[in-house]
């Protein structure tokens, strides 16, 4: 298996599993789910349990995506699951950012969990545009970009552990996670669009492919 395709496997195991765990928070109780990230202002009205869900779905929805033989073989079907994908993403962006204004981890944590809220809904909706534009290639690109901080749901629960094991206290390590889990992934997301040819992919051909409805 190539590099890119252990790459993108990798990433949609990982986000497959993260993203049907989640479904979780529509279980009475929220059972496994740490109280002090529970302990949000805003979570009486259902905002987590909200937000979680359709995170979940785009994060699911979005792996899938980047498999250039299902954009090729199913363009119909690419196209409607990045219809949902991006109504998930902007609605569940949305309440994110209700929630980072609703935290209990302090102005650090509003902060991280803030921009990572502003940064998903703004990639999300440029990405959404392009696409309406039919400019595929700039869509492609910028459906990276957003999907890299749709995937932070993935790297936060990752380094959870990680603070736990290193014995970082929870709040201090919740802070530093509220950046860390986003900031590094755009960084990768640029490096591997940096390496890319601005070349029409399988994703412009497929969009544009005849037959396609």
């Amino acid at each position: 298996m190539k590099k890119a395709g252990l790459r993108l496997w990798t990433v949609a195991i990982l986000a497959v599993a993260v993203g049907l765990a989640s479904y979780r928070y529509l279980l009475p109780g929220t059972p496994g789910a740490p109280p002090t990230v529970l302990a949000n202002h805003f979570n009486q009205f259902g905002a987590l349990v909200f937000h979680a869900t359709l995170s979940a779905t785009a994060l699911i929805l979005g792996a899938v995506q980047f498999f250039p033989a299902i954009r090729a073989r199913w363009p119909a079907w690419h196209r409607r699951a990045g219809t949902v994908y991006v109504g998930c993403s902007l609605i569940g962006g949305a309440v994110a950012l209700v929630l980072a204004l609703g935290t209990t981890s302090g102005p650090v944590g509003s902060a991280g969990f803030g921009l990572l809220a502003l940064s998903w809904l703004g990639a999300t909706v440029n990405a959404w545009r392009l696409a309406r534009a039919r400019d595929f290639v700039r869509h492609e690109r910028w459906m990276v970009r957003s999907y890299a901080l749709t995937f932070a749901a993935v790297t936060l629960r990752l380094y959870l552990p990680i603070a736990a094991i290193a014995h970082v206290d929870f709040m201090t390590g919740y802070r530093a996670i509220s950046f860390l889990c986003w900031v590094p992934n755009v960084i990768v997301a640029e490096l591997i669009l940096a390496r890319r040819r601005p070349a029409r992919g399988l994703l412009a051909r497929a969009a544009v492919s005849p037959g396609s409805s």
